[in-house]
């Protein structure tokens, strides 16, 4: 396996509606409103995100700076997914190195309150799970979501990711509550054998 360090990849590529980026110096100004936009949105089941620590567009500076020098270190990588015809942010997909020895990595996403339930997270995902396989010839990637988040697993199902486990109330939810994860796979087997996405 070649060094994280030395792996050539490109920052941006396209799928049929959406241009997909790393986030640049610069991009605070936007990343503010997209924050502010979806933080009632986000709340529920992203409590956690990066995005709902963002009150000041210094901050949101803040944070896309970190994100482009974790991107430079490979220590994680944020895309951002923009409408090619509008430029309008529509989601936002995370890859997380789990073990670059396998390589396995996990994959994360949320869709921009206005663009939910258009088709344009199953196509940020798809398009990244092409990225991952490629240019990081991944083994396994993985996904995890809250078991209550319907919308979020059926796409992950639909992408191709086999349910590997349920992680019963294994996550105490700010109100107090308990959540139980989904945990789900997908194998570089079962992405070459032509999953078919929907």
């Amino acid at each position: 396996m070649t060094h994280k360090l030395l792996l050539e990849f490109p920052s941006q590529f396209t799928s049929p509606r959406l241009l997909l980026r790393s986030y640049q110096p610069g991009d605070g100004p936007m990343y503010f409103v997209v924050a502010q936009k979806n933080r009632q949105h986000l709340q529920r089941f992203e409590a956690q995100n990066s995005l709902m620590t963002i009150d000041t567009p210094e901050r949101a500076e803040i944070v896309v700076r970190e994100m482009h020098a974790a991107w430079q270190s490979r220590e994680y990588f944020f895309l951002g997914a923009f409408e090619r015809g509008s430029g309008e942010f529509a989601a936002q997909v995370y890859i997380g190195p789990v073990d670059w020895d396998t390589p396995e990595f996990v994959i994360g996403y949320i869709a921009d309150a206005a663009h939910e339930g258009q088709g344009y997270v199953s196509e940020a995902v798809q398009a990244a799970l092409d990225f991952i396989f490629t240019y990081f010839q991944a083994h396994r990637i993985s996904l995890h979501c809250d078991d209550a988040n319907v919308r979020s697993w059926k796409l992950a199902e639909r992408c191709g990711f086999k349910l590997e486990a349920r992680l019963r109330e294994n996550r105490r939810n700010p109100d107090g509550s308990f959540s139980t994860e989904r945990v789900y796979g997908m194998l570089r087997s079962e992405y070459t054998a032509g999953t078919e996405y929907a």
